[in-house]
């Protein structure tokens, strides 16, 4: 471990010394590194020891100004967040930090001097196997945004072994492998061993009074320990590193020395393997009652662990946990950290003996809650039986909040058993998470207007009618400085010599780009720019998939994760639409297009991998056909993660948001696509509709039905045979499915859009937004033939992305919900 002193004289030379200097002394401290570390010297070290040095090295860097940052805060007395999320998805950490110290330009020109190319190190690094889609990419989001602007933050989650999965295609369907990220991504990951927390699963509890209070022992207990891992989260041109803790699960007994001496060797590790199994993977299937039962424990594990260490950090700084709130918002993101209400409740009264009037005012000021969605399946319910069994006293506790708020409803509403039924935190055998945030926290927050509109007009239009002013909302953002900046480096200097450097820390002055509307200058760079990053995005897709595409051709991107109602179906159907078309008439005037997928379906989303499945048949049918593969491609980039994107996103003309109206609360891909130029095609669902407000009707390509028509249509009684029946394309297109054209069939995904084998007969809608879809995909071939229009919209995307940058949220979330401020 380097000294102190050498981190601050590296730190203050790097910073401030000539380039020459800064060059020999970045190749000493290397140098110190790879001997200590590896026992050879720089010029002998091979590349992914370079790299380990490089990181060590950076990591050095991270933590001497996380100790100053958190002296600072710590005199300050600055109230902290801290964030609670079962996904970070943090990507490629390298880059990123060395972008956002400064110090990327004097690291390549000393490993030049090695012959090195930092680029080819930065290939080196997995993406961190933390998160899976929006969700956990936003959490990394706003806490790249609270190291920018100077506030005290952690963000807590697990460490996941083999994180979501790697996924290949073979013969077109989904295969699901280990990603073994740690391998290489461990070097960012500083274990705190001597802070492991114990949790308990299962066991009874004994109840006892003792001086007029109830005292509670849980004991017979499964004990599993709670190891943290902290990762440092950088921040752009600023005195703050934060950090992530990820928790690691281990028992405490690895081995059982008895059984091992009597030769059941498999016994003998099997507690530990119980134990290591609750942070192995993310999101393990929960089709079946051991799936459910991991995920519960992964959850409470999480919580348990993260509450435990903050009154833990609290206690050395205060003198009691009544001061909490006024120090610490917790804040709960999505419902997979739903358990911190019993949690912190459960600290408040086992462990510190506060009575449940006082602990419970506690808990109320402390958390918040953010809403993701109105996806029935992530309002997560668990079993109220295998809940109690595997967190006994947790689910003591959720029954008497349960008790008291069913007894306040019916104050409310009386005699309307229906609804406090809807809204009770347990009823029909099921602990409901979302109406647990809903009973406790004391704030509320949708992702985008139209979300939190439907939140609290429709699903939790009751607990809205009680207390509104808990309601609010937050528009998600990005941290535009990794999607544009470090992404799109060639348009970031286009920007900077026209507009300045302003728009690096204030996402508003893109605006300034405006005042070059129809400058035909401009939009030749821009054009310019645009066609580098396809290029690159074709080398890549050449290597991977051994597919050439037109560099010229329209790059009309979808990238999100794989479910029904992002309706990558409906996509599909319209390029066999457009096969059909080229097919009839060959000699159709069309500017030729390249359509780009990339998603993750989970393991046990059967549909979902139908539906991957049939991109691929696509996608080999167009592309091996002469008569049309020079007017359209089909690709599916496989293992969607944080650095592909970072490769498409700058390429695509055309960014797919097609989701059916009111499922999407949000999307921040639509953003990411929207600030390097690319249109938007879509529904006015999630921040859509706020994309729209930004750009105006002429620069944004909007189809289908509004949420409103939506539930509209779903009363009256959709009937998808009825858009079948009255539309010849449409009816083309489904009948392929199953007509082995395709080189297979596909039964399940027709029966799924005309019967109700799988539900509810096309239960997004795909059948009833086709046309729509269809005809404004003709107004995309127009607009993008008439190049200066296209780059105008292309151009008027950028200027007035500004207002989609995760420091925007996250400074709405500092001022109404968490009530904190940046250090100074």
């Amino acid at each position: 471990m380097r000294s102190k002193s050498l981190v601050i004289k590296m730190k203050k030379e790097i910073r401030e010394l000539e380039n020459e200097m800064k060059k020999e002394t970045v190749l000493e401290q290397l140098s110190e590194k790879c001997l200590h570390t590896f026992g050879c010297d720089l010029d002998e070290a091979t590349k992914q020891q370079t790299y380990r040095a490089v990181c060590l090295v950076v990591r050095d860097i991270l933590a001497q100004q996380r100790r100053e940052f958190c002296s600072q805060y710590e005199k300050q007395h600055a109230k902290q967040v801290f964030y609670m999320s079962m996904e970070f998805l943090v990507g490629t950490s390298l880059h990123n930090n060395l972008y956002n110290l400064g110090i990327e330009e004097v690291f390549e020109e000393a490993l030049h001097d090695l012959s090195v190319d930092l680029k080819d190190l930065y290939e080196i690094e997995p993406d961190a196997g933390l998160g899976n889609g929006g969700l956990g990419r936003l959490a990394s989001c706003y806490m790249d945004s609270m190291s920018s602007m100077d506030i005290p933050a952690t963000g807590f989650s697990l460490r996941y072994e083999f994180g979501i999965f790697k996924q290949k295609i073979i013969d077109g369907w989904q295969m699901e492998f280990p990603d073994n990220w740690l391998e290489m991504g461990d070097v960012w990951l500083i274990p705190r061993k001597e802070d492991t927390v114990e949790i308990k699963f299962g066991g009874k509890i004994h109840e006892w009074m003792e001086d007029g209070k109830l005292r509670v022992e849980q004991y017979d207990y499964t004990p599993v320990l709670a190891v943290p891992y902290d990762m440092f989260i950088s921040g752009y041109h600023s005195n703050a590193v934060n950090k992530l803790v990820l928790w690691s699960a281990k028992s405490p007994n690895n081995m059982d020395m008895s059984a091992f001496s009597r030769g059941d060797y498999v016994k003998a590790i099997e507690q530990n393997a119980m134990a290591e199994a609750i942070s192995k993977v993310l999101y393990p299937a929960d089709d079946h009652v051991e799936g459910k039962i991991l995920r519960l424990k992964q959850q409470y594990l999480f919580v348990s662990a993260s509450l435990q260490s903050i009154v833990k950090s609290h206690l050395k700084h205060y003198d009691s946990l009544d001061s909490l709130p006024e120090k610490v918002a917790v804040h709960i993101n999505d419902t997979h950290p739903a358990l911190c209400v019993p949690e912190l409740l459960r600290i408040l009264l086992d462990d510190y003996g506060y009575d449940w009037d006082t602990a419970w005012d506690i808990c109320q000021r402390t958390l918040a809650y953010t809403n993701h969605t109105v996806m029935s399946e992530a309002l997560e319910r668990w079993p109220e039986h295998i809940f109690r069994e595997q967190l006994p006293r947790i689910h003591q506790l959720v029954a008497e909040i349960n008790r008291r708020l069913v007894n306040y409803l019916n104050t409310v509403y009386p005699g309307d058993v229906a609804k406090i039924e809807y809204m009770a935190v347990i009823a029909n055998n099921e602990v409901r998470m979302a109406n647990l945030c809903l009973a406790c926290c004391h704030k509320v927050n949708g992702v985008s207007k139209l979300h939190s509109d439907i939140l609290t007009h429709s699903i939790f239009r009751d607990y809205y009618n009680i207390t509104p002013e808990k309601f609010t909302n937050v528009t998600n953002g990005i941290a535009y400085r990794r999607w544009l900046c470090q992404s799109n480096p060639r348009l970031t200097e286009k920007l900077k010599e026209w507009i300045g450097d302003g728009f690096v820390k204030d996402s508003t002055a893109l605006e300034g780009l405006m005042k070059y509307y129809d400058n035909p200058q401009v939009l030749e760079e821009l054009r310019k720019i645009k066609q580098y990053n396809k290029q690159n995005l074709c080398g890549y897709i050449a290597k991977t998939n051994g597919i050439n595409v037109d560099p010229h051709s329209i790059f009309d991107v979808q990238i999100k994760r794989l479910h029904e109602y992002k309706r990558q179906l409906l996509n599909v159907l319209n390029i066999m639409h457009m096969y059909c078309a080229v097919k009839e008439n060959p000699n159709l005037d069309i500017p030729p297009r390249t359509f780009v997928f990339a998603a993750k379906a989970s393991a046990g989303y059967f549909m979902a991998k139908q539906v991957i499945r049939l991109i691929d048949a696509v996608s080999k049918m167009i592309n091996s056909d002469p008569a049309v593969r020079d007017k359209i491609k089909v690709v599916f980039l496989e293992d969607y993660k944080v650095s592909l994107a970072e490769i498409i996103i700058p390429a695509a003309d055309i960014s797919e948001q097609i989701s059916i109206a009111g499922k999407e609360a949000s999307g921040t891909g639509n953003m990411k696509l929207m600030i390097n130029g690319a249109v938007t095609l879509g529904t006015l669902d999630g921040a859509n509709v706020e994309i729209h407000e930004q750009v105006g009707d002429e620069n944004i390509f909007l189809f289908g039905m509004t949420a409103q028509e939506v539930e509209q249509l779903w009363q009256k009684g959709y009937n998808p045979i009825e858009y079948y029946n009255a539309n010849l394309e449409l009816r083309q297109v489904v009948d392929m499915l199953t007509s082995g054209v395709l080189g297979s069939r596909f039964d399940d995904i027709q029966k799924s859009l005309l019967t109700n084998a799988f539900g509810a007969a096309d239960a997004y809608m795909t059948l009833a937004d086709f046309d729509s879809y269809v005809r404004k995909q003709e107004e995309v071939s127009a607009a993008y033939l008439d190049q200066r229009r296209f780059t105008n919209m292309s151009l008027v995307n950028i200027a007035k992305a500004g207002l989609f940058s995760s420091d925007r949220a996250v400074g709405e979330y500092a001022d109404n919900i968490w009530h904190v401020k940046g250090v100074q």
